[in-house]
Formats: structure tokens, C-alpha cells, sequence
């Protein structure tokens, strides 16, 4: 990738900046937000690494500064002024420790060439996403900091992933949050694309890395799609929502009798025809509103045993949240109107403003206006690759349920 201004790089430890805490009190999570920083001080460039102090002049940690975002402080490490002594060796002993835990705890690689290789926060990397798309690493910068360290990030997957090629991305919500300046975001735009298969349960599916949705691939869903299929045998699945055709490629591989799969988005549905060509299996794909096809299912006398609810990001700030909120429920009501008796509805959201509680309040609240009894069989959430921190409930953001309709 070519050079820029942006990419400096960590200064050295006696030329950092030095941000103060408004108190002494440490906050906890691995956000500070604007107002809990003392605003004194030359400006600090956005993405800056800096040395973070109390009030009163204690010194806390390391952390990742940005004056154009709200989220001011992401702290990479508290305790030494030494840890940060050297950003490379530290982000590979962070990325290693993530490695471990994919590879030699949970084993992932024996039974997928996809997974998350680092969570953000979940892996002490706040704003920093690493996905292994096969043989290529996307990393996705919600943090302008770990972009201004990206040749570092690079550096350090190649050791650990010499087979993979690296590739950068800057999500939408960190374009405007976080104050990129269009030769990032050129940069960026110019680096993903490239073209893999990727292999998930036994399906095959042809993604452009770091294109698209994510990082080409919603690699949280994984285990639920294999949960979700194995009640698919026999029995009619219409997945709603369906991106590349995740639920719906399992669900047809399993053995379904039928499986309709529904997206608004026409380019990742095409996607998902190339997908069920590459391995050969049936599926009834259809351009449409989500809405517009529970309606019509609703009055129909084919109802499928078997529905899928995985929508977009519905909540992406805090102003969307009620209307948000209404919509997940109209979407659920819909969904357990049109699900046939004795049937089953996986349903989702990944908005990590809807906290867990709310979520099934939601449910049970869209189970009552569809006039239907449902019982929860099992709470579903991202998988074992997308670790959470007990103080950062935004961590756990993928909330999901298999409940039985009557």
C-alpha cells in the first residue's frame, strides 16, 4: 500500500503526547468518552498514541486518541510507561495471544479456513477487526488510531499468517465518526476487493474481501447457522434477510424439502446464486422487501416450518433506538404470523444499542400482537471467535433466539 501523510506510525515513548483525566477515578471499559477528558494542551493529531494520566498526575496507561470522535480514549494497555515502548512487538503479542485462542484452544482452523482472528475489544484491540477470509486477513478500522498504525498491524499478521495476504477497510459508521480524511478512505477503497472462497459446515462460498457488507463475510453466525440447520430436514425454510446466503446454503445442504431465500440487496444475492451453483444446491432466491414477503406468506396456504430473521443493523445510534426498536418488533410479528404451526423462528439482531433484555422483551411483546405462543429453546449469539468483555456489554452486539411457535 502506498505511503501517506497519515502514516506515521507510533512516535517514540519521550515524544508522546500526554492526555489528563478529569478525576482520579479510572474508567472502566476500554472507552473514554470526551467528557471525561481534561481539555487543556496543544491539539493532539487524530489516532495519536498517547501517555494518559489522572488528575492528579498519576500515570495510567497507553491509549489511542482521537479529538473528532466522542469516544476519545481507546486504551491499549494500563500500568508500565514501558509497554508501548515498542507498538510493533506489543500488537504482535496482543495478535498472538488472539491466534492462540482461534487456533490451539478452540481449533477452528481444523474445521474452517473462516473465523475472527481479533474482536476489538473483546481481544484488547479496541477498534481493530481482523477477519481470516481464507488466505486473506481483512482488518477493518473502526479506530483512526490502529489506521495510523496499520503498517504495524501488517507487520504483524504477516508473521503470525505468513500464507495470508493483508488487506484494509474503514467501515461506514467510522468514516463519519472518526474523522478519516478522503485519502484514507481512497486508500482503503483501493486495497479490498479481492476475490477467495471461503469454506464454512462444509459450504463453499466465493466472497470479495473486504468488500461489501463487514469484512465480505459475517463470520459471528457461523455456529448459528449450523444450529439452525439441523432442524431443517424434511421441513420448508424461508431465510429472510439471507446476505450470501449463509443460513439458507446450510439449511438446503441439511436436507431441507424447500428453502426460499429473500434479500432487498441484489448484488449480495447474486452472490448467493453463485454460492448455490458452487455447491450444487437448490434454492428459490427473491429480490424483495422482507416486509412485503411475510405479508404475502401470511396469507398464503405454503408457510414455511422453518423462518430466519436476520436483518441489518436497525439501531446504529442512539437516535434510532425507539424507532428502531418498533421496527424489530413489526419485523417479529410479521415473522411469527407467517411461521406455520409447530414451527421454528431464528431471529437476530446485531445492533449492539439493544441490550439483551429488551431484545426478548421485544419478542415476547411481537409474539403476543401475532397472537402466537412461543417457547424459547436457545439463546444464540456470536461464536467462540468473538470473545466479550464482561465490563463492555456493547461487546456481546449479536443477540439471537430459536423459539417454537404454536
Amino acid at each position: 500500500m502506498d505511503q501517506d501523510s497519515n502514516r506515521k506510525g507510533a512516535p517514540r515513548a519521550d515524544e508522546r503526547p500526554r492526555v489528563r483525566l478529569e478525576s482520579d477515578e479510572i474508567a472502566r471499559g476500554p472507552w473514554v468518552f470526551g467528557r471525561q477528558v481534561e481539555l487543556s494542551g496543544p491539539p493532539i493529531a487524530g489516532g495519536e498514541l498517547v501517555e494518559v494520566y489522572d488528575r492528579s498526575e498519576r500515570f495510567l496507561g497507553h491509549a489511542l486518541c482521537n479529538e473528532a470522535s466522542d469516544i476519545r480514549l481507546r486504551w491499549l494497555a494500563r500500568g508500565r510507561k514501558t509497554d508501548l515502548d515498542r507498538p510493533r512487538e506489543f500488537l504482535e503479542r496482543l495478535l498472538r495471544n488472539a491466534d492462540r485462542l482461534r487456533r490451539k484452544t478452540l481449533r477452528l482452523h481444523e474445521r474452517s479456513n473462516t473465523y475472527r482472528v481479533a474482536h476489538a475489544e473483546g481481544d484488547d484491540l479496541p477498534g481493530l477487526i481482523v477477519d481470516r477470509l481464507n488466505d486473506v486477513l481483512v482488518c477493518e478500522h473502526h479506530a483512526l488510531g490502529f489506521w495510523r498504525l496499520r503498517d504495524d498491524v501488517e507487520a504483524a499478521l504477516r508473521a503470525i499468517y505468513p500464507e495470508c495476504s493483508v488487506v484494509h477497510r474503514i467501515p461506514a459508521s467510522a468514516r463519519r465518526a472518526e474523522g478519516y480524511s478522503d485519502r484514507d478512505l481512497a486508500l482503503a477503497d483501493a486495497s479490498v476487493g479481492r476475490e477467495t472462497v471461503i469454506e464454512e459446515n462444509g459450504v463453499r462460498y466465493p466472497v470479495a474481501a473486504g468488500a461489501g457488507h463487514k469484512t465480505g463475510w459475517f463470520c459471528d453466525q457461523r455456529d448459528n447457522r449450523a444450529i439452525v440447520a439441523s432442524f431443517c430436514a424434511g421441513r420448508d425454510v424461508l431465510d429472510l434477510c439471507c446476505n450470501a446466503g449463509g443460513f439458507a446454503l446450510n439449511a438446503a445442504k441439511a436436507g431441507a424439502r424447500s428453502v426460499r431465500a429473500v434479500d432487498l440487496d441484489e448484488v449480495v444475492l447474486e452472490r448467493a446464486h453463485e454460492a448455490a451453483q458452487l455447491n450444487q444446491l437448490r434454492i428459490d432466491f427473491t429480490h424483495a422487501d422482507a416486509f412485503d414477503v411475510l405479508r404475502a406468506v401470511s396469507n398464503s396456504t405454503t408457510r414455511p416450518n422453518v423462518l430466519v430473521v436476520d436483518p441489518h443493523k436497525i439501531i446504529a445510534t442512539k437516535n434510532d433506538y425507539e424507532a428502531g426498536l418498533y421496527k424489530y418488533g413489526d419485523l417479529n410479528t410479521l415473522a411469527f404470523k407467517a411461521v406455520r404451526e409447530g414451527g421454528l423462528v431464528a431471529t437476530f439482531s446485531c445492533s449492539g444499542l439493544l441490550q439483551e433484555p429488551a431484545f426478548f422483551g421485544m419478542l415476547f411483546q411481537s409474539a403476543r400482537r401475532a397472537g402466537r405462543e412461543v417457547r424459547l429453546l436457545s439463546v444464540l449469539g456470536a461464536g467462540p471467535d468473538h470473545p466479550q468483555r464482561p465490563d463492555f456489554s456493547r461487546s456481546r452486539y449479536l443477540k439471537g433466539a430459536l423459539l417454537a411457535v404454536d
